[in-house]
């Protein structure tokens, strides 16, 4: 089947320029720079919104998501937005964090014993529920002022992580220790929910990284894991600045696995595999 057979059997018409308008809003919206080979992707998850806009073409939904006040934006961020996670992805991550930078944290602060872990780009919970875990088996937290935040440009997985709940499945890769410590199956097994004493740990909010942030800090660690390779490296640097900036001295902030900092910014020191610790 030859390429333009394909197009003219597609359901609604996209042209290059409305693919590239839709390129283009997503940039100014979000930062995320999509590439030609995600075209199809973007085909499939706008096509859908078509459908339920009852649209014509994309020509009409590239009109509707550039009309001043729109009602159909945060649906086109949801839509764009990829979202692939795991409980305790990129395990090494977890393991630093609780044999390095939890004792470091201990000793620091044992003045204000105060501890603030951020999860940005948190997407359906797996990240920020994993560092609770942590948390739970390793820090003091009945009597420390500890507190996770959790956030997401895509408003629903913010909603899916602050339920909890999740298919069975999802937690086969946890130890079995940790499963009936921290999650309730339902009567027929299919479903599991996060324990209350992990979930009153977090707190779940839609967050747009390139706009203003409404926390002071400061945090502790950061994670911002496999969020930036969707950025442009000046807007990667404007966002590991702002990062810094809202990090306490000697803060530790983890990247995704195909991530880097390298001539990015120099307010980081790596620690190996993906962590970095704030300078000064």
């Amino acid at each position: 089947m030859s390429a333009n057979t394909s197009h003219m059997e597609r359901e609604f018409p996209m042209s290059q320029r409305d693919f590239e308008h839709i390129k283009q809003v997503a940039y100014e919206l979000t930062g995320i720079k999509l590439t030609d080979h995600k075209k199809n992707m973007i085909y499939s998850r706008l096509a859908r919104r078509i459908r339920r806009r009852q649209l014509g073409s994309f020509r009409d939904y590239c009109d509707l998501i550039s009309a001043d006040g729109s009602d159909e934006i945060t649906d086109f961020i949801n839509a764009i937005t990829t979202n692939l996670t795991s409980f305790f992805r990129e395990e090494h991550h977890f393991d630093f964090l609780v044999q390095n930078v939890f004792p470091e944290l201990l000793r620091h602060n044992q003045g204000s014993r105060r501890i603030r872990i951020w999860s940005a780009g948190c997407s359906t919970g797996e990240e920020p529920y994993s560092i609770a875990m942590c948390l739970r088996e390793k820090m003091p937290v009945e009597s420390w002022d500890i507190r996770v935040l959790a956030t997401d440009l895509d408003t629903d997985v913010v909603a899916h992580g602050k339920r909890g709940v999740y298919s069975a499945d999802r937690i086969d890769g946890i130890v079995e220790d940790r499963k009936k410590r921290w999650f309730l199956r339902d009567s027929v097994g299919e479903e599991v929910r996060v324990k209350d004493s992990l979930r009153n740990l977090i707190t779940f909010k839609p967050l747009n990284l390139l706009q203003s942030w409404p926390m002071r800090g400061p945090f502790d660690v950061i994670f911002c894991r496999n969020v930036v390779i969707y950025f442009d490296k000046d807007t990667q640097r404007t966002l590991f600045d702002r990062y810094a900036d809202l990090l306490a001295p000697g803060g530790y902030l983890f990247i995704g696995h195909s991530e880097s900092l390298h001539k990015v910014t120099n307010r980081f020191v790596s620690r190996g595999r993906t962590i970095y610790q704030k300078v000064g």
